[in-house]
């Protein structure tokens, strides 16, 4: 009897609820001006922090009503401003209400609003545009369809604080990439939000703030222009650096080092400059500590990870700066005890958010080893460390799994890791599982780590070998990213030196010269270099190796690449191009084709004279290259001798 009731009792709240909100509805269609702006005044009381009466208005039809009066000549500025006031309430419910009123085309309709002379009215539209444009759903183009509203927010930005804060927010959030940057900047961004960085409110100063941060990253023509802007007589630099002083509010700090990074990275601000070394770079190690909340931990550490990548001094120097080494272990803790954390609505976002954190960490870990021997072993001999990698290679986010593989990747620069910490801890096993099935962001970075475990002197190189990495670097060359198709010619290319033959005769079954002649006709240069590195590497012979034996097959791989014109008149093609790296690759092809002391080398000798290859010789013993003409002419005594 009770499965009976159940349906109706449900059916006849929902009817209540759908009920009480149509009145709401109903009172916008009211004959009488006053009673439809007494309605929506009403309305927006009754919405306010009120999710399930949001979406029951929505359900009712209640947007497409709002942005009628909205949008009508006769309604007055009061009604209109209350009609843009309950549509930001409803923005402000889930992303499903966003949805809802971008597909009533309420951008347009806001975007017209801002033209009216009222200035309440605009306040209200635009912080019905921010709270929509910050949301996920919404698409950033919408912004910039219309080529006259960039100039349009630019020109509002001196009407009040409030049209100051909400238009540096929705520029902050909706510059996204080069062509929004540059948008915003010929139509005098920097300019225009300058001063703002000295407003008196700190909601502007700081939106203002985040404008030039999205602004200048990776953008040497924002940068460069930031440098020399003067406001009230200081150059941006130097206000930057005051707003990252301790006294002031983190997120202010963090904002303002993001801008000095970003600007040192596009190379406006010298690396060893004062305000890298002495501010921005202390202020973001001190964002690692454990006092910071989480967000602030990640953002300081991803963007320490940024500014410090590409120089050594600058990650000498933050390696040594408040114990960071040991300060990020404290990253794969996280949190330590619940007791800490009192405020349960924390715990629980923390608890869903500690990936990133470890995602941090592995980022920073790999810009400090990126260069320096000594950082490398600090950072290997941090308690645990090889097991919180191998650990974190297989973890369920792509993101933590892609920073793992990053820090491994940087700490395999060093000969020393790769003999010892690499082959105590079998690292090649986990990472021969990710290169099974990764995205191919991943396979980049994995694959060229790959490459240096698989360097003549690295311990792992053998048991690699056994586990089908030959089939795998060759289905890597078949690859449309032409970054994976130089990681896996690369990696066969250190597989192949000083290897015996039947490695070599492996790698020339599984990679076929088909395959071999396609990579050699590549329109990427990095892979025509590194396919003539592992022809080289093929066809060279170890000298304490017997004389070339029988293979497998038969072949020897210089009978195969003989017997294959179409790789010949590529390597003779290569001797005669316009860079001197790939005619010197080339020429060492042929000198192993032609050694005196192996078997066959008469014949080999006879076709590539027919095929003018002497002749070839001639000229590039000629050549301004030292390297290059003594290989030539290295060559060229085989002939003589």
């Amino acid at each position: 009897m009770a499965c009976l009731l159940e349906t109706p009792i449900r059916m006849s709240v929902l009817s209540e609820v759908t009920a009480s909100s149509r009145h709401y509805v109903d009172r916008l269609f009211d004959p009488d001006p006053q009673k439809v702006l007494q309605g929506v005044i009403d309305m927006k009381n009754a919405v306010i922090g009120n999710n399930k009466q949001k979406a029951n208005l929505i359900v009712l039809g209640a947007v497409p009503r709002l942005l009628y009066l909205l949008q009508q000549e006769t309604s007055s500025t009061e009604l209109k401003t209350e009609c843009a006031v309950v549509l930001g309430s409803l923005a402000m419910g889930t992303e499903n209400n966003v949805k809802s009123l971008l597909d009533c085309h309420i951008i347009p309709a806001l975007l017209q609003g801002l033209l009216s002379p009222d200035l309440k009215f605009i306040e209200a539209c635009l912080r019905c545009l921010r709270t929509i444009f910050t949301s996920p759903v919404t698409p950033e183009e919408l912004l910039y369809t219309d080529a006259t509203v960039i100039p349009h927010l630019m020109a509002l930005l001196s009407r009040s604080r409030y049209t100051q804060e909400y238009i540096c927010q929705i520029f902050s959030h909706c510059c996204k990439g080069p062509d929004h940057q540059t948008i915003l900047f010929n139509h005098g961004a920097v300019q225009n939000i300058a001063h703002l960085l000295t407003s008196v409110s700190y909601k502007v100063r700081m939106q203002a703030l985040k404008c030039f941060s999205v602004l200048a990253f990776e953008n040497p023509q924002v940068s460069m222009t930031l440098v020399n802007v003067l406001v009230d007589g200081e150059l941006l630099p130097q206000i930057f650096v005051k707003m990252l002083q301790r006294d002031k509010p983190i997120e202010m700090q963090l904002t303002s080092a993001k801008c000095l990074t970003y600007m040192c990275r596009a190379g406006a601000i010298r690396t060893d400059d004062n305000c890298i070394v002495l501010k921005t770079l202390p202020c973001l190690v001190r964002m690692c500590s454990k006092e910071r909340l989480l967000e602030e931990r990640v953002e300081g550490a991803e963007t320490l990870a940024y500014l410090i990548e590409p120089d050594v001094e600058l990650q000498r120097i933050a390696s040594i700066t408040d114990h960071l080494i040991a300060m990020l272990a404290d990253y794969f803790k996280y949190p330590s005890s619940v007791s800490a954390i009192t405020d349960i609505k924390r715990l629980d976002h923390d608890l869903k958010h500690a990936h990133e954190l470890r995602q941090a960490a592995f980022k920073l870990y790999a810009s400090l080893g990126a260069n320096d021997e000594d950082i490398r072993k600090k950072i290997i001999e941090t308690e645990n460390m090889m097991d919180r990698i191998v650990t974190g290679l297989s973890e369920s986010s792509v993101k933590v799994r892609l920073a793992a593989v990053r820090c491994l990747h940087s700490l395999s620069r060093s000969v020393q890791q790769l003999r010892t910490s690499f082959q105590d801890h079998a690292v090649w096993k986990p990472l021969m599982k990710v290169l099974q099935n990764a995205p191919d962001e991943i396979l980049v970075v994995a694959s060229s780590m790959l490459c240096n475990l698989l360097l003549d002197f690295s311990p792992s190189k053998e048991p690699i070998l056994e586990s089908g990495a030959v089939e795998l670097l060759c289905g890597l060359t078949q690859s449309e990213n032409p970054a994976l198709r130089v990681n896996g010619i690369w990696a066969l290319m250190n597989m192949a030196f000083q290897a015996e033959q039947k490695i070599k005769a492996d790698i020339l079954r599984s990679l076929s010269t088909e395959q071999l002649f396609r990579l050699l006709s590549d329109s990427d240069l990095n892979v025509l270099m590194k396919t003539l590195g592992l022809l080289r590497n093929l066809l060279s012979t170890q000298p304490t190796l017997c004389v070339l034996a029988n293979i497998a097959d038969g072949t020897t791989a210089k009978e195969l690449i003989m017997t294959n014109d179409d790789i010949l008149q590529k390597i003779k093609y290569y001797m005669g191009h316009s860079h001197v790296k790939l005619q010197l690759a080339a020429t060492c092809c042929i000198l192993n084709l032609i050694r005196n002391e192996e078997e066959g080398s008469q014949e080999r000798q006879d076709k590539l004279r027919d095929m003018g290859i002497v002749d070839i010789l001639h000229k590039l013993s000629q050549s301004p290259d030292l390297n290059l003409s003594e290989k030539a002419k290295k060559a060229l005594q085989q002939y003589l001798a």
